[in-house]
């Protein structure tokens, strides 16, 4: 493997690029630059004389946190996520992929340009309604491709999900500093931390997150993962995608609204907008682990609410999981 980021040399980088025939008849590379914040892989815009494309290589480990483990292979989930949508009504809604390298764990891909992920929704605190019909419809429309016999499993790093969703941020002793993150919600969290009810129903969606399901799912169906450019949105980032349910990835989106408006209602208005059928009981579960995983866990948002709002959402959070 080959490995590159922003200080390859450009030559280096050239050759790769025209060993793979991914560049056009006289294009030259003349600058590299990062896109944005990548939390799982090395992601790079190239600069050519001709156009701009996007780079996206993974590494055996968490590009932002590098002594957490990851497998090599999830640049090809994420390939064959594209691929297996390329039949429904959405493509104008991903980006381009232009080509995979597999021995080098790599994937061309569409510059969407000046896109900025959705992640400012918790800073404005809002979310328009125009936008939020379109995440819905794309997410229905994610959910309809098939039948996906072959998907790959994704296992590996399913594995790794699970511990930061359903166990690592409900051990009571689980290394994370959190009064380092905001002072008072260590102790914010004990209570939740320490609930058997809570646990039971966190460990029964972890079993079934674990398990096979029958309908494709983006699985990080959040806001890190929605880029708008003026009124158009983009989907990226499908590398933890595998055969499971609809209501994981309802649910993932549910709990980021509410995080970002703050709004209980954000529940009603998903599964109002959302025409195929779906257990809102368990989009209500899998909302209240993500509330609590993303306020207690290490996969902490760019989320800055004062420790009573914490207080409340964590406090909502309990009673989504026990609905």
């Amino acid at each position: 493997m080959i490995a590159i980021d922003t200080q390859t040399p450009l030559p280096s980088l050239q050759k790769l690029l025209e060993a793979n025939n991914w560049l056009n008849p006289n294009e030259k590379i003349n600058a590299l630059s990062k896109p944005g914040e990548g939390n799982m892989n090395v992601v790079l815009r190239v600069k050519t004389n001709q156009r701009s494309f996007i780079l996206k290589q993974s590494r055996p480990f968490v590009q932002k946190y590098q002594q957490i483990e990851a497998p090599l292979n999830r640049i090809e989930v994420e390939y064959k996520f594209y691929e297996a949508i390329q039949e429904v009504s959405i493509t104008s809604h991903i980006p381009v992929i232009l080509g995979f390298d597999q021995k080098n764990y790599l994937m061309q891909m569409e510059d969407l340009g000046q896109c900025e992920d959705m992640t400012f929704c918790y800073r404005e605190r809002s979310i328009a309604q125009d936008i939020l019909e379109k995440l819905i419809i794309i997410a229905e429309a994610i959910h309809q491709a098939g039948p996906l016999n072959d998907f790959p499993e994704n296992m590996a790093l399913r594995e790794l999900n699970h511990q930061h969703i359903f166990v690592l941020p409900f051990l009571e002793d689980n290394g994370f500093q959190l009064n380092d993150v905001q002072q008072g919600l260590q102790d914010l969290s004990l209570p939740y931390k320490r609930d058997p009810a809570i646990k039971a129903v966190v460990n029964n969606l972890g079993d079934m997150y674990l398990s096979k399901g029958n309908v494709l799912i983006h699985g990080d169906y959040y806001p890190g993962s929605w880029m708008q450019l003026k009124n158009e949105v983009y989907i990226i980032d499908p590398e933890f995608s595998f055969m499971g349910f609809r209501e994981f990835d309802l649910g993932v989106m549910t709990a980021h609204l509410i995080m970002a408006t703050m709004d209980p209602s954000s529940l009603k208005k998903v599964m109002h907008l959302y025409k195929a059928d779906a257990d809102s009981g368990l989009v209500s579960q899998v909302a209240g682990i993500e509330i609590m995983r993303r306020l207690i866990g290490l996969a902490q948002l760019p989320l800055e609410r004062t420790i009573n709002e914490k207080d409340d959402l964590l406090q909502l959070a309990r009673k989504m999981i026990l609905v």
